[in-house]
Formats: structure tokens, sequence, C-alpha cells
């Protein structure tokens, strides 16, 4: 399975040439893009094109994660097809040695292929493998079937729903509580 060491660029497990590398602010322009060609179906369930406006805030955003990088607290990846950006996964959060919490999105041109349950799949991994973090956490909207779906293909366990926790949009949606822990990850490992 690829692991990920800083800037290198890492195939995505699978036959169809994907790849995932670091999102950083030099890329403002290209994620902008990318946001702007599934802003509305990103923001069925996710805040980020909300935030992403222009080029300003698309730099801005990914400061943010080369921050979190560089303060090991974060980590954001894109997810590229024949050389276009087309989503990502990431580590919202980071606590070293504990628990860190991925996430993910992709525009609608790069749905069905199987990407983020393989790009997530390297993130895991590597959280739990390299880093030794125990559990791994995925929150996402209970609406989001296809993110649900992720969850259920990495060997997690529902947690829970938290009840209109989530506002986004002038909407309050519930969240469900996806997790995995490094004893699960690793039996499951053995079994696939």
């Amino acid at each position: 399975m690829p692991t990920l060491n800083g800037g290198d660029v890492r195939d995505i497990p699978g036959n169809d040439g994907a790849e995932m590398r670091p999102l950083e602010p030099w890329r403002a322009k290209e994620f902008l893009a990318h946001i702007d060609r599934g802003r509305e179906f990103i923001g069925r369930h996710n805040a980020l094109p909300d935030v992403v406006t222009d080029l300003r805030s698309s730099r801005a955003f990914l400061q943010t994660y080369a921050d979190k990088t560089a303060a090991d607290t974060g980590r954001l990846y894109g997810i590229w097809m024949d050389s276009e950006l087309v989503g990502a996964v990431l580590f919202r959060t980071i606590d070293a040695k504990r628990t860190a919490e991925a996430g993910c999105w992709l525009e609608p041109s790069a749905v069905g292929k199987g990407l983020v349950t393989r790009a997530a799949r390297v993130i895991v991994n590597w959280a739990i493998e390299e880093r030794g973090i125990h559990r791994v956490d995925w929150w996402v909207s209970a609406a989001n079937e296809a993110n649900i779906a992720v969850a259920r293909r990495l060997g997690m366990t529902k947690d829970g729903v938290l009840r209109e926790s989530y506002l986004s949009r002038g909407k309050r949606h519930d969240e469900e509580a996806w997790s995995v822990l490094a004893p699960e990850w690793q039996a499951g490992k053995q079994t696939s």
C-alpha cells in the first residue's frame, strides 16, 4: 500500500492512474477552478464552497492546511485524474497518538470511480500504521449516502447520530459519527 511522505506524489491503488499529493497554497488557482466546477454538488453536504469563493480565499484555505501540516495537526491531499484536480481527502484534525478526523469531497465528474474510498484507505492506513493514531473519525451528514458508504467500505463503525448539529446554508442537518480503531483496521487488513 502506498505511503505518504512529505510532498511526494502517490498513486492511488487501482488501474486508472489516479494520484494524490498535498494541496499546497501555490495551487490556489487550480483549487479554485476545482471548487467552481463542483460548487453546487460539493456544497450539498460540505461548507467548503461557501468558504472558497475567490483566489484569495482559496489561497487562505490551502495555507490553513499548510500550517496544520507544519504543526502536525491536519493534512490535505488532492486527488488528480488525468492531470486534473477532481477531489480531496484530508485529516481535518490530528491529535498525534490519539485521534484524527478524516474527510473528503469530489466534484461530479469523479463520482462513482472509487477514488475517495481508495484515497481514504491510503490516509487512514498512514495514520494508523505509520503515525500510531488509535482512532480515525469520519463525520458525515446523515443525508450523504455516498460518504456513509465510504465509511462502511473502510470498515468503520457508526458511533451515533448528532441531531441537527451541523448548520449549512441556513438549515440544520443531522451528522453521523463513524470511526475505526487501530486494532479493527489491522484485523481488517488481515482478512482482505
